[in-house]
């Protein structure tokens, strides 16, 4: 049974020959995505998914892109709006490699691109098309256009009056 966005594949299941997947989310999905990436609103989710596996060098590939459609709430205004996110995206699975492996790459400065691993066997297309959107949403999202400006609530004169060492300024004289 398939719950939350989830479409798990088993990659020693998958052949030489290229697989592509395309899902899109339902309405209960879209009620789930808008959890899991914390926005008003999930309007359509959608993904083009193409695997190509290698077994004998324990090479996985995943690409594809992602539609989002999603509501956000502007940190300046604080109005919704629409905002469309398109990521495409490619990554390379090692499904031999192990967490401590991986480790070591890690920590090696001579490491580029560190693959990453299958997990029992597994990877979940799903959860890997919610992290590409998750990766381009901005922190502070604001509609087209919207810039910050500060606007002080004090004006200079109002400043000076109220420093303390105004008063003391004109003790003094």
């Amino acid at each position: 049974m398939q719950k939350n966005f989830s479409y798990p594949i088993v990659v020693d299941e998958l052949t030489r020959t290229e697989k592509k997947y395309h899902f899109k989310a339902s309405s209960k999905d879209l009620e789930y995505l808008t959890e899991v990436l914390q926005v008003p609103s999930v309007k359509s989710f959608e993904a083009e998914i193409s695997l190509k596996n290698n077994p004998k060098e324990h090479i996985l590939n995943v690409s594809g892109k992602v539609r989002a459609e999603l509501e956000l709430e502007s940190v300046i205004s604080l109005e919704h709006f629409i905002k469309v996110y398109e990521p495409e995206f490619s990554l390379v699975y090692d499904t031999a490699m192990t967490y401590k492996e991986q480790k070591a790459l890690l920590e090696d400065d001579n490491a580029t691109d560190v693959p990453d691993i299958v997990e029992n066997g597994k990877i979940d297309l799903g959860q890997i098309a919610i992290e590409q959107v998750a990766l381009v949403m901005e922190d502070y999202p604001r509609q087209e256009g919207e810039v910050f400006e500060f606007i002080s609530e004090f004006d200079e004169e109002t400043t000076k009056a109220q420093n303390p060492f105004s008063v003391l300024a004109k003790l003094k004289k």
